[in-house]
């Protein structure tokens, strides 16, 4: 038995976890364990091809895509998001970020598709969510726990958005997970196609990703893991959706923040790809430029402090993290990647050349990393 498999075991054992798939990878030595099972019932064992709801590992690959598209010449960093969110053309700012949302000024410049790669456009979750601006994120768009069934279609939902001010002026602080949806709808108007057909097509067949997607065909259910909360009262986990719940067909809304389910071998795909600058072993996925520009920290230290909550003194590239400095044994300087909602967390760390991918499926608790994937990360980081 691996000491991976030990460290993953001992958490499933005290019931921390339901179970859990992990993968550490440097060049072709990969250290992999699966343990537990796919639900509490113990319905099935935990195996190297269990599907999960990867929540906000989905953020990278949108990131990924939009720079696909910027070396084709549809879109630029520089350009209005307006020409294909003309919805977006005008957006009103709160005059303070605790003002009421009708106490509000113009936008002082117009919103760009690099101000959405680096989570600067204005919207997004602050430290404080009960401001009157972030409270129409949840009540008018469905921002939060993932539930791609409750979220209305690109389209009214853009408008929705439309109707709700910048809590800051574009540019000026970093605000989390809102700007990768906003970024999956002008992706697809930019391609002509919808998002879960353009990802397809461009980033997952390109790279093996076979399972990687915004629903769970009939066919691979029995491969589905269930999800889970953390009972309050330390009781046996809350069951969140089964394997035939949100994510049995596609949604009205495919979410380039949080929408999509994928494997571990799936996301080994995809951060040895930046690993290896954009290459992969059928070719070359993106531009060594763009992987650089997608896994450089781009906030200034006043904007990492003010995210500290999520970032947790990292900095943000393009749709991920970015390790700035050395904390912990898991923190590797330039390591990219990001963590999920759902219980997920995948990096590549070019500093070690290492990939590390853990799927699990407890919920966290909030938006700081749980102790046992601090675990992983310093198992990873000592391996």
């Amino acid at each position: 038995m691996s000491e991976l498999h030990r460290l993953l075991e001992a958490r499933v054992a005290d019931g921390t976890l339901p179970g859990a798939v992990a993968l550490v990878a440097r060049g072709d030595q990969v250290e992999f364990a699966a343990v537990g099972s796919v639900d509490t019932a113990g319905t099935a064992p935990m195996a190297r091809d269990s599907l999960f709801r990867v929540a906000s590992l989905t953020k990278p690959v949108t990131a990924a895509a939009a720079m696909l598209l910027i070396e084709d010449g549809l879109l630029a960093l520089d350009a209005p998001v307006a020409r294909w969110l003309p919805e977006l053309a005008a957006p009103m700012v709160v005059r303070t970020p605790s003002s009421p949302v009708d106490d509000v000024v113009p936008a002082d410049r117009p919103l760009t598709v690099a101000d959405l790669l680096t989570f600067r456009a204005g919207w997004g979750f602050p430290a404080d969510f009960s401001l009157p601006a972030v409270q129409l994120l949840f009540s008018e768009l469905g921002q939060g726990s993932p539930q791609p069934r409750h979220v209305a279609a690109p389209d009214a939902w853009t408008a929705a958005l439309a109707r709700i001010p910048l809590l800051h002026q574009p540019g000026r602080a970093w605000l989390y997970n809102t700007c990768s949806d906003i970024l999956g709808v002008l992706l697809a108007r930019a391609a002509g196609r919808p998002l879960p057909e353009l990802l397809a097509e461009r980033v997952f067949e390109p790279l093996g990703m076979r399972d990687t997607a915004f629903a769970v065909p009939r066919d691979r259910l029995h491969r589905f893991t269930s999800s889970y909360r953390a009972a309050s009262d330390g009781a046996a986990p809350v069951l969140v959706d089964a394997p035939d719940g949100q994510w049995s067909a596609l949604p009205a809304f495919p979410s380039g923040a949080g929408g999509l389910v994928s494997t571990v071998d799936d996301l080994h795909a995809f951060h040895r790809m930046l690993l290896a600058e954009g290459a992969h072993p059928g070719g070359r996925l993106l531009e060594a430029d763009s992987v650089r520009q997608m896994t450089t920290d781009h906030l200034s230290p006043g904007q990492r402090a003010e995210g500290a909550l999520f970032l947790d003194g990292q900095g943000w590239g393009y749709g991920g993290s970015v390790d700035v400095a050395r904390r912990d044994p898991w923190n590797v300087p330039g390591r990219y990647g990001w963590i999920g909602g759902t219980g997920t967390a995948a990096h590549a760390v070019p500093a070690t050349a290492a990939v590390t991918v853990l799927l699990t499926q407890r919920e966290l608790s909030g938006p700081v990393a749980p102790a046992y994937m601090r675990e992983f990360w310093t198992h990873a980081a000592r391996t």
